[in-house]
């Protein structure tokens, strides 16, 4: 069994709080916590946890869990801490589940994860351009020599920021300043000129680049190109996409980018019961989870138990879908 499977009672009331638990709360019995491991609290990562913990908690009384969501670094971060034992489940992007359970790109020193586990992927992440109107960035090209938020280390964003980087030939000496803030301070830093871009991977809409437009009069830039290009067509884990016009003020057209898959992901050692459980409850009340965020409105289950998912699924995920008949 996990060695994290079991929230610390120091740690669990901050946990709790995070997922949005009334303070008073407690669980029957400490054996029965479980933690997902999301991202910055401005990021749709941790509206994936608390409305998954919300759903889980609400049918605590046919299986004994009680979830809770924590604000992490990211996808590269919980996918660390998920091997540890640390924390039970995790969010990560999907070409972040590929690289770590096959040991390539950041993984390799740590090599291949053979415990890592799919559970279900969730919404589409346009890897996401955010640039001042006036820094005259309208493509991914214009950023060389501009000021750019490149995300902060052991985030998902920053991970693919350092792939698109090294497609283009660029290192942070490319830029006449690499900024590392997380996605919750980004914007207030575009707002305030102090970078002229940052990039965000993430689903749409997103209250972070709503702010960035609706505040300091942003634009969505295209990312696209033949190195672009070359990404996708060599890695199974990205898609052409785009990020839909009529989202955000001033931005009414569908500009062009590329894209991976939220990926809900655990371990093979924590048990197929709780797997099962988990999932059952999310899968069962789908509408409600579509309903707590814009990003998870055109979610289906088909699709869901398919896409984006490079680890092996998790026996207690695999029998749940088998009872549907979507496997």
């Amino acid at each position: 069994m996990a060695q994290g499977l079991y929230t610390s009672a120091i740690l669990f009331p901050l946990a709790v709080l995070a997922a949005g638990i009334a303070p008073g709360w407690q669980p029957a019995s400490a054996e029965e916590a479980m933690t997902i491991g999301t991202g910055s609290r401005a990021g749709v990562y941790f509206q994936v946890g608390r409305a998954a913990c919300r759903l889980i908690n609400e049918t605590r009384d046919a299986h004994g869990i009680a979830c809770s969501a924590e604000p992490t670094a990211g996808s590269i971060a919980n996918l660390e801490a998920l091997r540890k034992g640390e924390i039970e489940f995790a969010v990560a992007q999907s070409d972040w589940q590929f690289h770590a359970v096959n040991g390539t790109s950041r993984f390799a020193e740590a090599e291949a994860d053979p415990d890592l586990r799919a559970v279900f992927s969730v919404h589409g992440e346009p890897f996401t351009l955010v640039a001042r109107r006036d820094s005259g960035i309208r493509h991914l090209r214009d950023l060389a020599g501009k000021r750019v938020n490149i995300g902060n280390p052991g985030s998902g964003q920053r991970g693919t920021m350092e792939v698109v980087m090294r497609a283009m030939n660029w290192d942070k000496a490319s830029f006449s300043l690499a900024e590392e803030l997380p996605a919750s301070q980004q914007s207030l830093a575009l707002c305030h000129d102090r970078v002229q871009a940052m990039i965000y991977t993430v689903g749409h809409p997103n209250d972070s680049v709503a702010q960035a437009v609706r505040l300091c009069d942003a634009v969505i830039a295209e990312v696209s190109g033949q190195q672009i290009q070359k990404l996708v067509d060599e890695n199974p884990y990205y898609a052409m996409t785009a990020v839909p016009g009529g989202l955000y003020a001033g931005n009414t057209k569908d500009v062009t980018t590329f894209g991976v898959k939220a990926t809900l992901v655990t371990s093979a050692a924590v048990p197929a019961e709780t797997v099962y459980s988990v999932t059952k409850a999310i899968f069962e009340n789908l509408d409600q989870f579509r309903a707590m965020h814009p990003a998870f409105a055109r979610l289906q289950p088909e699709v869901m138990v398919r896409d984006g998912l490079s680890a092996p699924l998790h026996e207690g995920a695999a029998r749940y879908f088998k009872e549907r008949g979507w496997l």
